[in-house]
């Protein structure tokens, strides 16, 4: 299969870009092992899980991030 090409790209609506995007993501994800982590990654992700476990009423929903960020309270 030929890789579509930029310009083909960006003649799609922009839900189209998405949902390619989205698709990609999916193929990536449905391999995970073939994306490589360093040990620094690695161990980063088992920090922010063990502290998630240790306590997990203390992460905040998205409608709180995305507030936080936009502003809107």
């Amino acid at each position: 299969m030929k890789a579509p090409s930029l310009a083909g790209i960006l003649e799609l609506s922009v839900p189209e870009r998405i949902q390619l995007v989205e698709d990609i993501w999916d193929s990536i994800a449905a391999v995970p092992e073939a994306v490589s982590l360093s040990e620094l990654d690695r161990e980063e992700l088992d920090r922010r899980v063990a502290s998630y476990r240790s306590r997990p009423d203390s992460v905040a929903t998205w409608d709180e991030v995305r507030a936080r960020i936009t502003g809107s309270r």
